[in-house]
């Protein structure tokens, strides 16, 4: 274990328990002794994971008893989503429920037949005993083998049956639009966010709503994506002094937040926000939240070289949240009288504490109740809080700060680019665009072996193969970066990476792709994974980025293999919205096709910019901006025939095969850009 690279894998190093990672070695040990396999997965920033790690693989005791009754392997989930994948949804067959630490017993083949999530050092709150639990597993595997082999053909045929899509059906009209009222049917009017406790995101979910806002103009759906946003930027889920969210809220308020910090939850609501932004025509508080969640990931995230990391821990010394938390008498103490009141008032900042007697910052006023409250201009109460917020956020760097997983992986990281492109975009801002490119450069010179990509990278080296989640987000990431920069490189990385999925990754005979390629080291079962979790699906990014790619270079092909997808899981997303909330997404790119904006400008042309800006700014969902140099040849076969008009910067807006005549102004350009639905 100690020469792994996984920060996961190197916090369980020293434990007494025989760890060894996913390997022949550990698999060819259980197969010569006859042995069961534990297998132990979860990730550093997980809360339970170091919970069980100190109450029992750091205990000597059930440490022996591990080592002696079974051959333990510890996995990353990060690192090897695959193994991931498969072992959670066969210890939801078992138990109705998953999470991490995730247990599993294997046969010496790698093939499970029991497992569970945490289990205590002790009988405890019903469940049992981890010692009772290694005992009576082992036992079985010795005495009945029977069971065990019964066991393991019912958990194969579930793996095989658990991603079998319902069969195909036709694409309902205006599907995005019925899935979304579907979906508001649970939407939280009092807090936001959909369902109660514990509450997720679901960015996802919320960026279908702004798709039936534009395409409805019922405007109910943008105003619960906005009250969202906006019950989330004021919670505890979001860090109030140094920017970011934490990962779920454990209380339907959004107060009371699990503290791991994970990059693509920042990612994917940093898309959101600038959604939001679009949509409502510049709302200050979706704006402060990209540009504090991208300051927080430069700040705290990213590589000297550009790449971003994974994850911060929720836990500091062994506590959950200690380096979030504060004191009433810490925050006066830090800032004095007058400025402490104003800022405990505005944070909600209480000798008694909203959190284990401490307290949890997050916002029940605005600046102008604030002000009210104080008898104060607005004007000088926000400066007080931002004052206050610096000072305080100097501060909690001296404290011991959270472990970071400072691994580096492809496809969150294609998240993440995709988001400071966008803020690029929205913003006009060319420092995003900068750091955007930089992090695709990591990744592509990095994370990339004789044109194949790899999962990992930490410490100088790169390993593991790359996902369908790897090779689908990095293609749309790298046409983010092509709208941000208008370098057709990125086009060519994009076409590079759907080659790869349709020769390694498709499932040619039912359509859509399955999340390890055709040359990955065999295991129990190929997962097809087609839901939206914390991130999109693989299945559904890839469907997005194909069709994506499809109207920038004109392949066919990729047209297809979309279309082979959307009908895989046709009958699919139109069962479970919730589920398939990004599917849909790009089915509604498919129906209602693109907005193929052309812009013709020699690149030094100020004016080019300025209509860059504009129609950055504009929330048009599926939109495909090309530039094109009236001085060079065409880039693409959309910019073919476009020419200038009058040597000024000239716009075209093709939809559905169908182009508008050039026009030079906005008030031209702004009606070829909105679609209702009739």
């Amino acid at each position: 274990m100690s020469r792994e690279t996984s920060p996961y894998l190197l916090q369980h190093a020293q434990n007494p328990v025989d760890w060894y990672p996913w390997g022949p070695e550990a698999l060819e040990r259980a197969r010569l002794e006859d042995k069961p396999i534990l297998i132990s997965i979860g990730y550093s920033s997980c809360h339970w994971c170091h919970v069980m790690a100190h109450e029992s693989f750091e205990n000597e005791r059930i440490a022996a008893l591990m080592n002696e009754l079974f051959v333990c392997i510890k996995v990353d989930r990060e690192e090897r989503p695959d193994l991931d994948h498969i072992y959670m949804t066969a210890v939801q067959m078992l138990s109705g429920h998953g999470g991490w630490p995730l247990t599993m017993f294997l046969t010496p083949t790698g093939e499970p037949f029991f497992g569970g999530t945490y289990f205590p050092p002790v009988d405890r709150h019903g469940m049992p005993a981890f010692p009772r639990v290694l005992q009576g597993v082992a036992q079985a595997y010795r005495e009945k083998r029977d069971q065990v082999r019964d066991s393991v053909a019912q958990l194969r045929t579930g793996l095989a049956r658990s991603e079998e899509p319902p069969a195909e059906a036709a694409l309902a009209p205006e599907l995005a639009v019925t899935a979304a009222r579907a979906l508001a049917r649970h939407y939280d009017a009092d807090h936001g966010g959909i369902g109660g406790a514990p509450k997720f995101p679901n960015t996802m979910a919320f960026s279908l709503f702004l798709r039936a806002w534009r395409a409805t103009g019922e405007d109910r759906f943008r105003q619960m994506t906005v009250d969202t946003l906006h019950y989330m930027a004021a919670g505890g889920i979001y860090d109030q002094l140094g920017g970011g969210f934490h990962r779920y809220s454990v209380d339907a308020r959004w107060l009371v937040p699990h503290f791991e910090k994970m990059l693509y939850d920042n990612a994917l609501l940093v898309r959101l926000a600038l959604e939001v932004q679009q949509a409502t025509g510049g709302d200050a508080e979706a704006r402060r939240v990209v540009e504090e969640t991208l300051a927080y990931v430069t700040r705290e995230m990213t590589h000297s070289d550009g790449g971003f990391y994974a994850a911060q821990d929720a836990d500091t010394e062994g506590v959950e949240g200690k380096y979030f938390v504060w004191t009433r008498d810490e925050v006066m103490a830090a800032l004095g009288s007058d400025a402490g009141e104003v800022v405990c008032r505005f944070y909600d900042v209480t000798d008694e504490g909203n959190f284990e007697g401490k307290n949890i910052l997050h916002r029940t006023v605005d600046l102008p109740q604030l002000a009210r409250l104080f008898t104060r201009p607005v004007e000088e109460v926000a400066a007080v809080v931002e004052d206050g917020r610096r000072r305080l956020l100097d501060l909690r760097a001296q404290r011991v700060p959270p472990g970071r997983d400072d691994k580096i992986l492809t496809s969150w990281n294609a998240l993440m680019i995709g988001a400071f492109a966008e803020a690029a975009k929205v913003l006009d801002r060319d420092d995003y665009r900068i750091v955007a490119e930089r992090a695709l450069a990591f990744v592509w010179n990095r994370l990339r072996h004789d044109g194949r990509l790899l999962r990992t990278f930490k410490g100088g080296e790169s390993k593991l193969d790359a996902y369908l989640d790897d090779y689908a987000f990095l293609l749309n990431a790298a046409l983010d970066v092509y709208e941000a920069s208008f370098d057709p490189a990125h086009v060519a990385q994009a076409r590079e990476l759907a080659d790869a999925l349709l020769a390694r990754f498709e499932d040619r005979e039912r359509g859509g792709f399955f999340f390890t390629s055709a040359d990955h080291e065999e295991l129990v079962h190929r997962p097809k994974p087609s839901f939206d979790g914390s991130i999109p699906s693989g299945n559904a990014a890839a469907a997005m980025g194909l069709l994506r790619l499809y109207h920038f270079v004109g392949d066919p092909r990729f047209l297809e293999a979309a279309e082979r997808t959307l009908r895989c899981f046709s009958g699919a997303m139109q069962a479970n919205p919730f589920g398939f909330a990004h599917m849909i997404a790009a089915a509604d790119l498919y129906q209602r096709k693109p907005r193929e904006v052309v812009v013709v400008a020699r690149p030094d042309d100020p004016q080019r910019r300025v209509l860059f800006t504009r129609l950055h700014r504009e929330y048009v969902p599926d939109k495909i901006v090309v530039a094109a140099d009236p001085t060079a040849p065409p880039s693409f076969p959309i910019v073919e025939g476009k020419m200038q008009i009058d040597g000024r910067a000239t716009v075209y807006v093709c939809h559905s095969y169908t182009c508008s005549p050039p026009a030079t102004t906005w008030d031209e350009i702004a009606p070829l850009l909105v679609t209702r639905a009739r």
